[in-house]
């Protein structure tokens, strides 16, 4: 597993990451028949088994069009299976996957119309609270 912050370097760690954090409804992970059949829906041969094997790291030498059809599946650029900096995508994954909390998701939804003071406000609570926990500073994620 990728560790907070850290990017996942290989074709199977990315895609890994890309089944833990988008989610269908934001419980369970996507089978890996529910991803070949969606591929297959825009006209790319695909079969599950080979999804498994991409992202168990068996199979590591996609075609073009299973990479796009797994970037457009799962809501990322193609270039986020190729390319070695993917930080900006990685950063919206892990708030996709703090989100599914109900509370994390409750807590950003009533900042949601706050003034700039009051929402910095809020924050310097949450990096205490952090504190408090041994948990590192926000700025650290």
């Amino acid at each position: 597993m990728v560790a907070q912050g850290e990017q996942p370097a290989s074709l199977a760690g990315r895609l890994d990451r890309l089944f833990k954090a988008v989610r269908p409804g934001g419980q369970r992970e996507y089978t890996y028949e529910e991803v070949a059949a969606a591929i297959r829906e825009n006209g790319i041969s695909i079969s599950h088994t080979y999804v498994w094997q991409l992202r168990k790291g068996l199979r590591d030498n996609p075609t073009k069009r299973h990479l796009e059809g797994l970037a457009h599946f799962f809501g990322v650029p193609t270039s986020y299976f190729l390319d070695e900096d993917t930080s900006g995508i990685e950063d919206q994954l892990e708030l996709l996957a703090a989100l599914r909390d109900s509370d994390v998701r409750s807590l950003a939804l009533r900042a949601n119309g706050l003034s700039s003071a009051s929402i910095k406000a809020v924050l310097g609570m949450i990096q205490h609270a952090r504190t408090i926990e041994g948990l590192p500073p926000a700025d650290e994620l």
